[in-house]
């Protein structure tokens, strides 16, 4: 009987052999990992004058109802205006691919004479609108770099914005970096919140928010996660505390002295990202109890211009269920463009 089922083991093991030798050399299956590094394009919406030159320098967006406004550095070059686009406007012309300058009108602003009171003005560098209350960050070298907040009041018919030079709040740097002060705010559950420009590992171990009454008396410090590169804006939050940050790196940005990135180890780099050091992205981030956090979903990446040209984006809202609105400063020039949501990308809200 031992003999019987040797027999057959040795005749199955013949035919195992024999049919395996036949098989084709087909590789191991591999399950395609789902798309995280999402690349977008920006499309271009043309600005019209004054706005439609490099001096305009702007610095901020904010939404104020149904309308985009946008801040100036320094809007003394334009007898001291702020300017606005309605919301039905800028629909159309993303819906049509209009190619035609945007209508705008202007805002006067009072300064109370912040230009001249604070030593070392460098500008205005952010903006939000809560109600008719606006807050404004600024940015100052006074030997070394210190910003600023301050509020004040935008009046019924959205032309006029008057400054109270008495709410002007001192937010001090948190790293002595030249050219770096908090130039992003949000507005989220009865507090102003203020996010420093440099959150890198290397030039800020321990980054953390401002976070102020919506009168500007300061609050307990907000976490903030560490973010290389720049941060240069936030845009709105909605009701779930969820909102964006523009993350800016340019190739010739030596002081940042950036270590390794989460972001792309963790998600990926897109086509353009992957041909160039320049990055310029969208960072999804979410106020929780244990202060802010990224939330577990892969950044937006903005199609980059070729040979490391980068631009300077210094302003972001978000566009209905849409996408986002974004702005340059000077550098290449002023740039202002609409960027959609990946088809495949569930929008957070």
């Amino acid at each position: 009987m031992r003999k019987t089922y040797l027999n057959l083991f040795f005749v199955l093991l013949s035919l195992l052999i024999v049919f395996s030798a036949c098989q084709p050399n087909l590789p191991a299956r591999v399950e395609a990992p789902e798309p995280t590094a999402y690349e977008m394009p920006v499309t271009l919406l043309t600005l019209a004058a004054p706005l439609n030159t490099p001096k305009a320098e702007i610095s901020g967006l904010s939404w104020a109802g149904d309308w985009l406004i946008f801040l100036p550095q320094y809007p003394g070059r334009f007898n001291n205006q702020l300017f606005r686009i309605s919301k039905d406007t800028l629909l159309q012309a993303i819906q049509t691919n209009s190619s035609e300058p945007l209508p705008m009108l202007p805002i006067t602003l009072d300064s109370a004479g912040l230009e001249k009171s604070i030593p070392g003005f460098e500008g205005f560098e952010a903006i939000a609108v809560e109600n008719n209350t606006v807050y404004l960050t600024i940015e100052a070298k006074q030997g070394e770099m210190m910003g600023y907040i301050v509020s004040g009041i935008l009046n019924e018919t959205m032309d006029q914005i008057a400054l109270d030079a008495d709410s002007l709040t001192e937010l001090e740097p948190q790293a002595k970096l030249d050219n770096m002060s908090d130039e992003s705010i949000v507005v989220f559950g009865r507090r102003v919140i203020t996010f420093y420009e440099a959150n890198g590992f290397n030039v800020n171990a321990d980054p953390s928010a401002y976070s102020l009454d919506l009168d500007l008396h300061p609050m307990d410090r907000l976490s903030f996660p560490t973010i290389e590169y720049r941060v240069t804006d936030a845009s709105n939050v909605d009701t779930n505390g969820l909102f964006w940050v523009i993350n800016y790196f340019y190739p010739g940005d030596k002081k940042l002295k950036p270590a390794e990135d989460f972001f792309s180890q963790t998600y990926g780099k897109g086509y353009t990202h992957n041909q160039n050091t320049t990055v310029e992205r969208l960072i999804p981030l979410q106020f929780t109890e244990d202060g802010i956090v990224p939330v577990q979903k892969a950044p937006i990446q903005l199609e980059l211009l070729p040979d490391d040209e980068a631009r300077n984006w210094e302003g972001l809202v978000t566009l209905d269920d849409l996408g986002f609105l974004i702005v340059t400063d000077e550098f290449p020039e002023t740039l202002f463009g609409f960027v959609a949501f990946p088809e495949f990308y569930e929008p957070i809200r």
